[in-house]
């Protein structure tokens, strides 16, 4: 990482305390493979909820278990869920368990073939300055 930002490892590391400290750096997570914990089926999720949606019973999606992110959003959708499942079938009840929630108009799902890309915000690394002569 020292090479990368050029900056030597200690300041590197002190950096990195400083934005732990400062609430910039929230936490450290394994990512984990979900075909290797066996949830290999990705999907999102759009939620349309009555008027604003953020109620009791639609925050309780905090608790399934194949739900990994709850986003609000804007347009036509009120809630983007991303979750892993065992097999269509799983997703299938999980859609049940969804739209049986109080306030849950409608639900539209979108299950990934591929994924390319995955990964947390990306800070703008600054280029090196080329000296002048």
């Amino acid at each position: 990482m020292s090479e990368r930002v050029h900056l030597s490892p200690p300041a590197v590391h002190e950096r990195v305390r400083r934005l732990r400290r400062d609430g910039v750096i929230q936490g450290t997570v394994a990512k984990l493979d979900g075909t290797k914990i066996g949830c290999p089926l990705l999907a999102f999720v759009h939620i349309t909820t009555e008027g604003w949606g953020m109620t009791e019973p639609v925050l309780a999606l905090r608790e399934m278990a194949d739900v990994e992110e709850i986003h609000t959003a804007t347009g036509e959708t009120c809630l983007i869920l991303k979750v892993r499942c065992l097999r269509p079938s799983s997703l299938e009840a999980l859609l049940s368990r969804i739209q049986a929630i109080k306030g849950v108009r409608t639900t539209h799902s979108y299950v990934v073939l591929g994924t390319y890309l995955e990964r947390g915000p990306m800070p703008e690394i600054p280029e090196p300055q080329s000296e002048e002569k």
